[in-house]
């Protein structure tokens, strides 16, 4: 049996400058690695949803996610909301 690779994607959203999120980081397995260790380190919350990161590690960097993604990343935002106790992220 084959282990599979890590994969970590990093969303960014400032409702103030952007009109969607964007995909700020991606990779896998040692990249993805140092993703989840730099969000640890500086209190950023992370999901691990398989799903989500296939779906999102096939967009390019600093672009916008596309409008079919708009509720997964929703219920992401959602988690990261509760995660944070309703403090702001902005």
């Amino acid at each position: 049996m084959t282990k599979k690779r890590k994969k970590a994607v990093a969303l960014r959203y400032n409702p103030l400058k952007d009109r969607a999120p964007k995909i700020t980081a991606k990779g896998s397995g040692d990249v993805a690695e140092r993703i989840i260790e730099i969000a640890h380190k500086h209190n950023i919350p992370v999901k691990d949803d398989a799903d989500l990161v296939e779906v999102l590690s096939k967009l390019e960097i600093e672009k916008e996610i596309p409008p079919d993604v708009y509720v997964v990343v929703a219920e992401l935002l959602s988690f990261v909301y509760s995660v944070n106790g309703k403090k702001t992220l902005f």
